[in-house]
């Protein structure tokens, strides 16, 4: 254990093995923090044992953060090393959180994710709501309308299983064309309620996740390849398999072991997760998988499929506002009535699934943004290494950059 204001200096793996016990630690006082351990058991009863309080967490953090290498031997260990540092300020700043600090929502984003995300106004997004408007047609509130269309693509309970392992299967077909997965990786699908998210993807080691899907509210045919990709191939269950695979046993960094929610980790990993949809599948080959697929699957008319792409590209164009929302309400601008008001009119989100996002703000908050900016910067740093003027070699060259980053420690500050 790294003392303060110890005179000697510590290897990067001696800092490691601090930084992924006081994560552990920091996990005693808040329940969400660790989102996934596969380390050794005993590690876990010692800090149970140890029962640190904040305030000596916070310390042997900063002590860890002094003692950490400024430079490394080679490239590899120069990341891992800004990895470290990034994950250890992130610590500081949620420890400071759970104390009771308060700190203003861009504030919680730069230092817990590396990131700010940009302000839009409501007229903003007003020009975007009359685009969807335009394409629904007919009379009344745009919401209305909105709400009768998804009605009638929205997948049957009795059907949601053979869809979901449907499009699961197909993003992994599509995913091991690209990269080798780890021999012997799986998963279990089950459907939960009660829950602030949509979908989870727990990853327990070995290769191996329990995917989460929330059916308590309505879920929508778009949303199987979403879900899919996101929480499975190649989202989570990949990234987390390929960092085990690569770092954990490969190099042997057990800290990669650990996996704290609120740090810059996040950025990437939910980052990789939604851009993972558009490398897995084209607009055209997803339409074309779910009008031929999915929708004579879920017992939906196949017609519907191509209007319904293009209302699901203009609602993408609204992500941003649920950044701005979160904002606004965790900043104290808006009321939960206005931001229920914002995400139903304003952001276009299902009404009665926008209180469960409010309580998905409340517990997450500034983590919202990782979905938006993290895959506009996993986007671009993807495409950057598409140099190609060949389609065929150009996607091939995508995939190599995107496997590349879920096997590395690369944060936000690599992908710029």
């Amino acid at each position: 254990m790294l003392i303060a204001g110890s005179a000697w200096s510590a290897t990067v793996q001696e800092v490691a093995d601090d930084y992924m016990r006081l994560v552990l630690a920091v996990g005693r006082h808040d329940a969400s923090y660790v989102d996934a351990y596969y380390g050794p058991p005993q590690l876990q009863e010692r800090v149970d044992a140890e029962k640190l309080g904040l305030a000596a967490i916070r310390s042997q953090a900063e002590a860890a953060l002094r003692e950490l290498p400024k430079a490394g031997a080679d490239a590899d260990e120069a990341l891992r090393i800004v990895f470290l540092d990034k994950q250890l300020r992130s610590m500081l700043m949620r420890v400071d959180m759970l104390g009771g600090k308060k700190f203003s929502f861009d504030e919680e984003t730069a230092a817990m994710y590396n990131a700010v995300a940009p302000h839009q106004d409501r007229a903003h997004y007003a020009r975007l709501v009359a685009e969807i408007d335009t394409l629904l047609g007919g009379t009344g509130p745009v919401t209305e309308r909105l709400k009768a269309f998804r009605a009638r693509v929205e997948i049957p309970k009795d059907k949601l299983r053979p869809v979901m392992e449907a499009a699961i299967r197909a993003c992994r077909e599509r995913t091991e064309k690209h990269i080798a997965l780890p021999a012997g990786e799986t998963f279990v699908l089950e459907f939960v309620g009660g829950k602030p998210w949509s979908g989870y993807n727990w990853y327990k080691g070995g290769a191996h996740s329990l995917i989460q899907i929330n059916s308590e509210f309505p879920i929508y045919i778009d949303r199987a390849v979403d879900l899919g990709c996101h929480e499975g191939y190649p989202g989570h269950h990949v990234y987390n398999a390929l960092l085990e695979q690569s770092l954990v046993r490969g190099k042997g960094w057990r800290e990669f072991s650990v996996y704290p929610l609120y740090s810059p980790m996040s950025l990437v990993a939910e980052g990789s997760a939604n851009y993972g949809i558009l490398m897995a599948f084209t607009p055209q080959e997803r339409l074309a998988f779910e009008r031929d697929v999915l929708f004579p699957l879920a017992g939906l008319d196949p017609a519907l499929a191509e209007p319904y792409a293009r209302l699901t590209q203009l609602l993408a164009k609204l992500a941003y506002a649920d950044n701005d929302a979160a904002r606004l309400y965790l900043d104290g601008a808006f009321t939960k009535e206005q931001t229920v008001d914002w995400l139903v009119n304003v952001q276009l989100y299902p009404p009665e699934k926008a209180e469960q996002r409010v309580r998905f703000y409340e517990a997450n908050r500034g983590y919202v943004i990782n979905y938006t900016v993290g895959a506009d910067l996993v986007g671009q740093y993807v495409r950057r290494h598409a140099t190609s003027a060949d389609p065929d070699t150009a996607r091939a060259q995508r995939w190599e950059a995107f496997r590349k980053l879920l096997s590395s420690p690369m944060l936000a500050g690599g992908l710029r």
